[in-house]
């Protein structure tokens, strides 16, 4: 029998627990060998938007020497709030490949920022937060003589060197593919197997050939954090906080980090997907791997410990209970 979720965080309001948010966790290395978990480290989930910067790793190696600015690949691995600057790199990355944004196969969006959201007449595939993502493998595609109009499809060009990309870096013969949310194939495995992947995108001479593509992506990232998630988002929060921290959120409450300085990767999954508890259950872990300082912490408080308001007010606050095991 497998080991069950694990108490992550806690909900307090007013004095009373209201909730728990049960989960699990894996903490693995670059050679794969589990360090560190929570609940049970083996639960296959699917890697939704966590797989960007992998995917991203491979449309840059399908685009080739091409210099392209931080801005535009940070873009294409991210999972954006659609501000301004978000749509701007979007369509900047599409005007590299000669396409209008009526290329995108994503489906239509409103901005996840509620500012933007406000501004917005119509939701449109711009917005929508895996747009870059998508502007990426369009600028492979075109850039290899591939179809634009399948490019989603399981069986192009790109999603197959993808899918091969995946099962190498998580080191497994086969991986579950099904749909993702915004139509581009999605990759299952066990959360240990994410946990290597970010690993290796620590340290990507893991990654065989993609080593300097990955390195890229990687670097895009740290440098350009606001342009992977925006304003109030935890990974890019996290990652301008530390400048060696990187995160990327998914969907379903599955949230991954590569620690650059330990070389060590990090799986978080809430189990009834509720994603308020991943942000204060990663930033725990973190800090249990020392890869947060004191100072980081509490800069980093309004995720690490969010409110629970009542009337407008704070009246309680998410509480942490992770519960590393180790080696």
């Amino acid at each position: 029998m497998s080991p069950s979720a694990a108490p992550l965080v806690r909900v307090i309001r007013s004095g009373l627990e209201e909730s728990i948010h049960l989960g699990h966790v894996a903490v693995c290395d670059a050679d794969g060998r589990l360090v560190a978990w929570a609940g049970d480290p083996d639960r296959p989930v699917f890697a939704r938007s966590c797989m960007k910067p992998l995917q991203a790793t491979v449309s840059l190696a399908a685009i080739g020497d091409e210099r392209i600015p931080d801005r535009e690949v940070a873009i294409m691995c991210a999972s954006h709030n659609g501000e301004p600057v978000h749509v701007g790199a979007v369509r900047a990355v599409l005007r590299r490949a000669r396409l209008g944004p009526e290329a995108l196969r994503n489906p239509p969006g409103w901005p996840i920022d509620d500012r933007s959201m406000a501004r917005a007449h119509h939701p449109n595939r711009e917005f929508q937060d895996c747009s870059g993502k998508h502007a990426g493998m369009l600028l492979a595609s075109v850039r290899n003589g591939w179809s634009t109009e399948t490019y989603r499809r399981r069986s192009h060009p790109l999603q197959r060197r993808i899918l091969r990309a995946v099962c190498a870096a998580a080191d497994l013969d086969s991986v579950e593919v099904g749909v993702d949310g915004c139509g581009v194939p999605v990759h299952g495995m066990p959360l240990r197997s994410m946990a290597t992947i970010y690993a290796r995108l620590a340290r990507p001479e893991r990654l065989g050939a993609l080593e300097p593509r990955a390195d890229r992506a990687v670097e895009a990232m740290l440098s350009e954090p606001y342009l992977v998630g925006g304003r109030d988002r935890v990974d890019t929060a996290i990652m301008s906080e530390t400048g060696d921290v990187l995160v990327k959120s998914g969907a379903e409450a599955l949230e991954c980090a590569s620690v650059l300085s330990s070389g060590l990767g990090v799986a978080v999954k809430i189990a009834d997907g509720g994603h308020r508890a991943t942000s204060p259950a990663m930033i725990d872990v973190l800090r249990q791997l020392d890869a947060l300082t004191a100072t980081q912490i509490k800069l980093l408080g309004r995720f690490a410990r969010p409110d629970v308001t009542g009337g407008g007010e704070a009246v309680g606050s998410l509480v942490t209970e992770v519960l590393l095991r180790r080696r």
